[in-house]
C-alpha cells in the first residue's frame, strides 16, 4: 500500500500541486478584482434605487440592465465570446491570464446584487440615525452602511469564492488548467480515476477552508450577534437572581 502511495506521488504529485496552485490563483485574484468592482456596483445601486438616499432611476435601471445581461450569459459561453477582448487586454486567451477577464466579468454582477441586498437589509433606523447628524452620503455608507452589511457581506464571499471555484473547471477548455481540468482529462479522457479522486477530494478541502473562514470572519465582524448574545446572558442572569431572592 505505501509503495503504490509513494509510485503514485513520485507520477502525479508534481502535476497536482501545481494545480492546486492554478487553481488557488485563478480563484483569488480574479474574485478580488470583482470585489473591487462589484462593491462599488452593489453601492451605486442601492443608493440610485426608488426611495434611497439618492434616488436616479435613470442611472439605476441602466446598472440594472448591464449586470443582468452580464448574469445571464453562461460562463462557458462567455469565455468563448469574450476571448477577443481577452486578448486585447491580457495578450492571451488561453492559461490563467485568459481565465481572469472572464472570471471578473461573471463575478462582478453577482457580486453587486448580493451587496445591493446586504445594503438593503441594514436597519433603517441606522441610516437615519447618522443622516439626522448631517453626515454626508459617502460618510453614511462607511460609517452605517457597510458596517452594519459586512457580516452579511462576509458571509457573500464563501458563495462568490466556491461560484468561481466551480467557474475554474470549465475554465479547462481554453487551457487554464487548474484541479477541475486535471480531474476531468486523467478521471474522464485518460480513465485514470486516481488522479480524478485526489483533486475532487482537495477541491472539496479547499471548499471546506473557504466556508469555515469566511464563517469566522463573519462571526468575528458581527457586532450584532455579539450584542444579542449578551444582551440574552444578561436577562438569563438578572431571572436566576430572581429566582433565588423568591
Amino acid at each position: 500500500m505505501l509503495d503504490a502511495v509513494n509510485a503514485f506521488i513520485a507520477e502525479y504529485g508534481a502535476l497536482l500541486a501545481e494545480g492546486t496552485w492554478s487553481t488557488i490563483v485563478m480563484v483569488l485574484v480574479p474574485t478580488a478584482i470583482s470585489y473591487a468592482i462589484g462593491l462599488v456596483l452593489g453601492v451605486v445601486l442601492y443608493l440610485t434605487a426608488p426611495g434611497s438616499l439618492r434616488p436616479a432611476p435613470v442611472l439605476n435601471a441602466v446598472l440594472g440592465w448591464i449586470v443582468n445581461i452580464l448574469r445571464s450569459f453562461p460562463f462557458i459561453v462567455l469565455m468563448v465570446f469574450i476571448i477577443p477582448f481577452t486578448r486585447l487586454i491580457m495578450g492571451t486567451g488561453s492559461g490563467i491570464l485568459g481565465t481572469i477577464p472572464p472570471l471578473v466579468l461573471s463575478a462582478s454582477p453577482f457580486i453587486a446584487r448580493m451587496v445591493e441586498q446586504s445594503l438593503a437589509e441594514v436597519p433603517r433606523e441606522s441610516v437615519e440615525a447618522v443622516e439626522a447628524c448631517g453626515a454626508s452620503v459617502p460618510r453614511i455608507v462607511f460609517s452605517a452602511l457597510l458596517p452594519e452589511a459586512l457580516p452579511s457581506i462576509v458571509r457573500g464571499v464563501a458563495v462568490v469564492l466556491i461560484s468561481v471555484l466551480g467557474y475554474t473547471a470549465m475554465a479547462g477548455a481554453i487551457g487554464a488548467g487548474g484541479l477541475g481540468d486535471i480531474a476531468v482529462r486523467y478521471g474522464y479522457y485518460r480513465r485514470v480515476e486516481e488522479v480524478m479522486w485526489v483533486a475532487v477530494i482537495i477541491l472539496i478541502v479547499i471548499v471546506q477552508v473557504i466556508q469555515s473562514v469566511c464563517d469566522l470572519a463573519a462571526r468575528k465582524v458581527d457586532h450584532r450577534s455579539a450584542s444579542v448574545v449578551k444582551a440574552a446572558s444578561k436577562r438569563a442572569a438578572n431571572r436566576e437572581r430572581a429566582a433565588i431572592k423568591r
